[in-house]
């Protein structure tokens, strides 16, 4: 006869210690997402504005906070003065679409310090496929991101850009003299999700052997970390020389960011229409944002134009002309003949 320790390893246990461990099963649960050590939270789903239902004891080392002060609490009270908004929309992004993301975010804990979190989001559903909640891990990366020094900055950046893209480097140039913050947060972020952009098009690049891509596998690049719930994309098919699809890429990722914090894509009513038609070799592209919620006064230009605009004009060689209507904004770009430009921008020195 076997002995009780030997059972256990054979995984036949008797019906009376199976019953007991099944009857445990949620206990040991709760008793290990409360004392593991990387932070952690629950919201619930299906009340409005999603609040925290549970928290573990991590979450409230890392934030300062006691369980009493956060529960029933949507978890955005850890934002402040310089948490990104192009963050947030990606955050409210993944939400909407119920996917699984990974987020940096500045955030704040109660006594007023900063820390950079690297938020883990993944929607929880039940037995019959209904969203119930939201699970969310924190893991801060303040010190790696403090670590990391101006030299391996560089390094990694010249990994990225590939020696067939040197006008990437103008591009990069371009966003770091560009990007205006008086707040060195929101200007660290601002430089980031720009980068980010950048890498999203090098990745199209690479995938495609560096020959030229579809324009609108690059709208959808860009636009799609934002949300593409009230976004109809149309228009022909367009091949964009690869010297030039960065350039392009950034200019969408102006458009999308600056409308997911002012315009179409931070407002459920409202519905971005993006076209464009070919003619002579050109290109002509329409940004339609509709039943946008405009503020009272001169509508305000958002924080990426200045970008926008020297990237269009200067690296692309087009023309930008915007109409500002009752509901919400029409913005025209006209781009020269397209192989013009790639061979423009792979002739620079």
């Amino acid at each position: 006869m076997s002995s009780p320790a030997q059972s256990d390893i054979k995984g036949d246990l008797p019906a009376a210690a199976t019953q007991q461990g099944m009857l445990d099963r949620k206990e040991l649960s709760a008793f290990a997402f409360q004392r593991t050590r990387m932070p952690m939270t629950v919201s619930d789903a299906r009340e409005e504005d999603h609040p925290i239902v549970l928290a573990n004891d991590a979450f409230l080392a890392l934030t300062g906070y006691t369980a009493k002060e956060i529960i029933g609490r949507n978890c955005r009270f850890l934002q402040g003065e310089a948490t990104s908004k192009t963050a947030v929309a990606q955050i409210r992004a993944a939400i909407d679409q119920q996917r699984n993301a990974t987020i940096e975010i500045l955030n704040y804990k109660k006594n007023g310090t900063p820390f950079w979190n690297q938020l883990h989001l993944s929607p929880i559903h039940d037995e019959d496929g209904e969203l119930a909640y939201y699970f969310g891990s924190q893991i801060d990366v303040t010190e790696y991101r403090r670590i990391q020094t101006l030299e391996e900055a560089e390094q990694r950046l010249l990994l990225e850009v590939d020696h067939r893209t040197k006008n990437v480097l103008a591009v990069v140039d371009s966003i770091v003299r560009l990007s205006k913050s008086d707040n060195a947060a929101r200007y660290s972020a601002s430089v980031q999700h720009r980068v980010q952009a950048l890498s999203r098009t090098h990745m199209l690049l690479a995938e495609k052997g560096w020959q030229e891509i579809e324009f609108v596998d690059i709208v959808l690049a860009q636009v799609e970390v934002f949300g593409s719930r009230s976004i109809e994309i149309s228009g022909p098919v367009v091949m964009i020389p690869a010297p030039a699809a960065q350039s392009f890429g950034l200019a969408i990722h102006e458009l999308a960011a600056n409308a997911a914090v002012h315009g179409a894509l931070s407002q459920r009513q409202a519905k971005l229409r993006i076209s464009w038609v070919t003619s002579n070799g050109g290109l002509t592209f329409s940004w339609h944002e509709r039943d946008v919620i405009m503020p009272i006064g001169e509508p305000a230009r958002g924080f990426g134009n200045v970008l926008l605009g020297a990237v269009v004009e200067k690296q692309l060689g087009g023309q930008i002309t915007r109409h500002w209507r009752a509901d919400g904004l029409l913005l025209v770009i006209e781009l020269p003949d397209l192989s013009q430009v790639g061979r423009a921008m792979q002739s620079r020195p």
